[in-house]
This record gives structure tokens, sequence and C-alpha cells, in this order.
């Protein structure tokens, strides 16, 4: 199969873009993402046909953040649009006349690395996503690991603290409540309420205020050694490697791949994770240790990942 379009369906946007065998986007088409389940079907056709002009696609791919069936037809459950037991395929397949595949978006992103960014050389690539919350994709033996009804990987609502804090999933101590973006911002706010002393750098960036504090704001404190901010990465990176040396003890990578937007601030978190993974990696000093590396494509993953599974069908 030759030229496929991938689909990201975003917050505020929805992107198409159409992607060659070697995971070029040659094209893109954005539309802004509708309010409603069946608005969002309506923008994805127009996303598709917007990109696909002129050029011979044979297929579509979109990543979906939620829960898809085993069959890659189904949206069972997405957390942000109304959908349950949504068939998209069956609805995007009849307005834009092309085979479609539907998978969740990590999946799409951990695919796109694995085929074409940090993960090319790898057969068994565990990836991760840092952003808002906490995503994952399993690749072992050159296949995506999806489960039994497609909905593995969900590596943000591992319970890694009984009882801890409330997740907007209704559990209590999931993974993505430690090591996330909004995790970040609240280690952040809980240290410049705590010693403001040590963070008059974070605070003159935002509103001088704590509950101004923001994640671009992290970021560029930390750059500039502000206490606090390189204080509060180093606390979700502990998490994060934590979480990566329980993810090897059950799958055994050759390499882990970070990526989302807390991995854009590169070895400001990335080396602390490292250390954290080898710190609490069980037989560590005994053992073979994966690579933990940073992705490559950023925000492109999910849809060249997307069209890519769309063109292996």
């Amino acid at each position: 199969m030759g030229l496929t379009i991938g689909v990201d369906i975003g917050g505020t946007k929805i992107a198409a873009g159409v992607v060659d065998e070697e995971g070029h986007i040659l094209s893109t088409f954005k539309v802004p993402t509708p309010p409603t389940a069946e608005g969002i079907v309506d923008a994805i056709a127009a996303a598709v046909s917007g990109a696909s002009e002129g050029h011979p696609v044979e297929a579509v791919g979109i990543g979906a953040a939620g829960y898809v069936d085993d069959k890659r037809a189904t949206v069972l459950f997405a957390p942000n649009i109304n959908w349950r037991h949504e068939p998209l395929k069956d609805k995007v397949e009849q307005r834009v006349g092309l085979p479609v595949v539907v998978e969740n978006d990590a999946n799409a992103a951990a695919w796109g690395e694995y085929r074409f960014g940090a993960g090319q050389g790898h057969e068994d690539v565990i990836c991760i996503t840092l952003g808002t919350g906490l995503g994952g994709g399993i690749i072992i033996g050159n296949k995506l690991r999806r489960g039994r009804f497609g909905v593995a990987a969900e590596f943000g609502h591992i319970r890694v603290v009984p009882d801890g804090l409330l997740c907007g999933c209704g559990s209590q101590g999931c993974w993505e409540q430690y090591a996330s973006g909004r995790a970040l911002v609240r280690y952040a706010k809980q240290r410049a309420n705590a010693t403001p002393e040590n963070a008059t750098i974070l605070l003159s960036l935002g509103d001088g205020t704590v509950e101004g504090i923001e994640g671009k704001h992290i970021s560029e404190a930390a750059r500039q050694g502000c206490p606090v901010a390189v204080d509060s990465f180093r606390e979700l990176a502990r998490w994060a490697g934590a979480g990566l040396a329980d993810l090897a003890s059950l799958f055994d990578p050759s390499a882990f791949i970070v990526g989302g937007g807390v991995s854009d601030e590169g070895e400001l978190v990335l080396d602390p994770i490292r250390k954290s993974f080898r710190r609490w990696l069980i037989g560590g000093e005994w053992r073979p240790h994966a690579q933990v590396l940073a992705a490559q494509l950023g925000g492109k993953a999910g849809l060249v990942g997307a069209a890519d599974l769309a063109r292996q069908g």
C-alpha cells in the first residue's frame, strides 16, 4: 500500500496528514474540533478530504483518545468526547469512501516512534507519553500488543499508591497522578507555597502568585536554575523512573521511549528519569539495562503512526 492518511483528534483541532511509506508527511489539513460527537465525524471527513486533495490515498488511520475495541473499529469509551461504543470506523468509512483503522492515540504514537523515530532498530519497545496525563504503548517482537480486548497499555492508571490521590478515572493512586504534566504543576505549587524564597524565579514568570504557576513557567524556571522548579522535575522523574523499573519487570524491553510534552525538556527530565530507573530496577546491578530514549517525532508521532497502521490494515 502506498499513501495513507493519519488523523489526530486533539482537544482544539483535528489534523489529517498524507504519509508515505517512509513516514514523511506530504500534506496536512486542520479543522477546529467541534463540541459534539457527530460533529467530530463530519470534521474528520473534512480534514481527510482537505489533506488528500491531489494525492492517491488508499486508507485512513485515526488516533482516538480512549478505549478502542480489538477490531480497531469501535471506540468503547472516550474520556473527553461523548463516545460510548461509538462505531467510528463505519461512520468515517461511509463519509470518506476509504478503508479506516481506528487506534488508541497513545498506541498510534508509540507505533510511529517505533517505526520512524527513536525506536528504530529495536524489536521490543515500551513507550510512555508524559503529557497532561500518562499514556503508553507496547511493541514486543515487532508487533503492537493491544491485549485481548484492545485496551492494553493504559499505564497511567496502574495504581502505584494504594488509597493515593484521586484520579480522573475514579480510582486512587494512579501513576499519572504522580508522573505527568499535571503532577509537575502540583509539585511546583506545593514547593512554592512551602518555600517561596526558593521560588522567586518561578513566581516572576507568572502572575506572581502560586496559583498562577503553569507548566511553561516551571520549564523556563528550571532552565534558569530555580531550586523549586528543578526539584519539581526531579520529583516527577523519581516517579516516572520507578514506574519504568516496574514495566521492565513485566516486559523486559530493550528500550523505553519517553514522549509527550514533559519530555520536550530533554535531559532536564530524562537524566533524572534514567537515574531513578536504575535506582529502582530489581537486580539492576546484575542485569542488562534498557535504554531510556527521548521520543523523536514530537507531536507528529500519533498522526504518522496512525497512517502507518492503516497501511498495514
